[in-house]
């Protein structure tokens, strides 16, 4: 019984680690492409698709370091910046992920 439930520990504890991963590499890269895409939303498209954005961020990560480096730093630039100072302040790192 003990053998059991520490093999059920061990595979959640594995189950776990492999889906917080994904094609950005983890779990915060997927928060910078959604956080990127809708900080865009907010600030010039109120009707921009989001998830469409999100997705195309994650796969063009996953075969490309720099696209997850620029969400990094993008996200980073205008977590506490406006809109217009966002534009101005972050436009290298972000005009990378979002149009």
């Amino acid at each position: 019984m003990r053998a059991m439930l520490v093999v059920m520990v061990l595979g959640f504890a594995g189950f776990v680690g492999l889906s917080t991963s994904n094609g950005c590499g983890t779990t915060d890269n997927i928060f910078d492409c959604q956080a990127v895409c809708e900080r865009y939303r907010e600030c010039f498209k109120a009707d921009y698709d989001v998830g469409m954005c999100r997705d195309r961020c994650r796969s063009r990560s996953e075969s490309d370091s720099s696209v997850r480096a620029a969400a990094d730093q993008c996200a980073a630039c205008i977590d506490d910046k406006s809109c217009l100072s966002g534009t101005f302040s972050c436009a290298g790192s972000c005009g990378v992920i979002v149009p």
